[in-house]
């Protein structure tokens, strides 16, 4: 059940902000119309005098005392703290709040919110903070989940991107669109209730190009929104490969420690096994697999099945060959398998392993695994992961390979989350619909009712006209405290 806003302000939360992990400090929020009174209840001067936190001056932080007092009266000292004091409006979540610095201890820090819990403040939901930011107007909802964003970032442009979100670049852009969207909308209303004064003579033409324009703006949104998410939460890498080619080796190599069990022992891995690990400065998320072949063990083929599985959601496929043994049947599936994969767009390249031990392969052989079939072969490196040979070229092929420097680079709005892709992508619907209708010759009225739905879908990513099930859903993703 989503709260309202009426309901949050006469309500008051806490939380611990802070990781739950023995550290230097901890920080206990609490935010709502009672945020000064619980702290002026539990918080001491150097001192030991009481106080009143409202007539502080808003923005102050101040040395003190945490203190518990019993049933007769008496205080004891729970820790030293500094604390900080924000006036509504001019705080995060835009309602008068109190943070209480302690020192970082877990059941510390859990003793003292016990306490505020106590003194009539109730326990956040994951995200209630940051929710209350966003219904109390200070930020709308894409800035508000680049806050998630930005906790979890796992790279530098993952950073750089949410970061520009929750400055409200996307924001900005999605505005853009939207005034000009109900710029037509509201001219062509006007046309229908007042023909006299606004006439609609050449107005298709005019409106066409508007559209068209649109259009491609969006088409710009949406061809940036998987790099953008392959750049911001890494690049799914499958190794394939038949038994005993090197694939669990090349697992160990990358992620620089024996993750898996290498021996010589063809079908020692039955399941897959998953490692992040950064190369050429592009995060991968890999999974080695067993390895594809027809196998009556019961255990394996359920491996193998899973390598499947791997090889469909896989961004990247890196298709390990042993080139001390001579190509098999088995190579020539794998090869089928991913002609099939490249074809749906994803990206492939090709290991030739084992490269300290006499060669067996000629890569026009390898070759003749795509093209015999009209497929473009992919990329052939030379690797040896006794030596280490071709583990460099590999991080900079890969980071190649997704344009990741030149993306990185370029001054775009990346709009990487699902929700504001699929917004953008029906915006998109929409305005090619009335483009349809102008080609049609449809008239205006036609005209209104998809731009009203484009000027509307986008407005779910500021969180106009969202559900509360909706808001509800994206701040049950977020961490307690925040």
């Amino acid at each position: 059940m989503a709260l309202i806003y009426d309901h949050l302000q006469n309500d008051t939360i806490a939380a611990i902000a802070t990781a739950m992990s023995e550290a230097g400090i901890g920080i206990i929020r609490i935010s709502g119309p009672d945020a000064a009174a619980i702290g002026s209840a539990l918080y001491r001067t150097p001192k030991r005098n009481r106080t009143q936190i409202a007539q502080w001056r808003p923005g102050t932080i101040r040395f003190g005392y945490i203190v518990e007092t019993d049933e007769k009266g008496n205080e004891s000292l729970i820790d030293e703290v500094m604390l900080s004091w924000m006036k509504s409006p001019h705080s995060y979540t835009t309602e008068d709040t109190v943070e209480i610095n302690t020192h970082g201890g877990m059941f510390l820090m859990n003793r003292i919110l016990e306490l505020v819990l106590k003194c009539g403040a109730r326990m956040a939901e994951p995200g209630e903070f940051t929710k209350r930011a966003f219904l109390g107007g200070r930020i709308d909802l894409a800035r508000a989940e680049a806050v998630m964003d930005l906790i979890s970032s796992g790279n530098e442009f993952a950073r750089k991107t949410s970061a520009a979100q929750l400055e409200g670049a996307v924001s900005a852009r999605i505005k853009e669109l939207r005034e000009k969207i109900l710029y037509e909308i509201a001219f062509i209303e006007s046309a229908l209730d007042d023909p006299e004064n606004y006439s609609l003579d050449g107005y298709p033409d005019r409106l066409m190009e508007t559209c068209r324009g649109l259009e491609k703006e969006m088409r710009s949104l949406l061809s940036h929104a998987e790099e953008g998410r392959i750049l911001k939460e890494g690049i799914r890498t499958a190794i394939v490969g038949r038994p005993n080619v090197g694939k669990s080796s090349l697992l160990n190599h990358l992620a620089g420690e024996e993750r898996a069990i290498v021996t010589e022992i063809e079908g020692t891995t039955r399941d897959t096994l998953s490692e992040t690990v950064r190369v050429g400065g592009v995060l991968l998320h890999l999974t080695d697999t067993a390895g594809i072949r027809q196998t009556e063990d019961k255990v394996e083929q359920i491996g193998v099945h899973r390598a499947q599985q791997a090889l469909d959601s896989a961004d990247l496929i890196l298709f390990v060959i042993d080139s001390s043994r001579a190509l098999s049947m088995e190579d020539e599936e794998i090869a089928e398998r991913i002609i099939g994969k490249m074809q749906e767009g994803k990206k492939c390249i090709l290991l030739m392993n084992k490269t300290d031990l006499t060669c067996l392969v000629q890569e026009e052989a390898v070759r003749d695994l795509f093209t015999s079939k009209g497929a473009d072969c992919p990329a052939i490196l030379y690797s040896s992961l006794q030596t280490g040979e071709g583990m460099e070229e590999l991080g900079e092929y890969v980071s190649g390979l997704f344009h990741t420097g030149e993306i990185a680079e370029k001054n775009e709005i990346f709009i990487s989350n699902l929700r504001h892709k699929n917004a953008v992508k029906e915006a998109l619907e929409s305005i090619c619909l009335v483009e349809d209708s102008i080609e049609n010759g449809m008239s205006e009225d036609f005209f209104s009712i998809d731009l009203m739905n484009a000027y509307r879908v986008l407005g779910t990513i500021l969180g106009e006209a969202v559900e509360d099930d909706l808001v509800e859903e994206i701040f049950s993703k977020f961490c307690l405290g925040k």
